[in-house]
């Protein structure tokens, strides 16, 4: 939630946008935009775990 005090609503934009793309809610609205075959979607879990993985992996050096 972005409160807007006064008439400065480019900076409440600007925080709103960076909200909502902490959050995922852009990269889950481009997923749900056009259909997803199953084998595709377990292909991408696929990925985004080895790159969950590897990420974690390089932290610990």
């Amino acid at each position: 939630m972005v409160r807007v005090y006064g008439t400065n609503l480019e900076n409440a934009l600007k925080v709103f946008k960076k909200q909502i793309q902490q959050q995922g809610l852009f990269r889950e609205l481009k997923k749900r935009s056009f259909y997803e075959k199953p084998s595709e979607k377990k292909k991408r879990k696929r990925q985004e775990a080895r790159k969950r993985m590897v990420k974690v992996t390089m932290s610990h050096y």
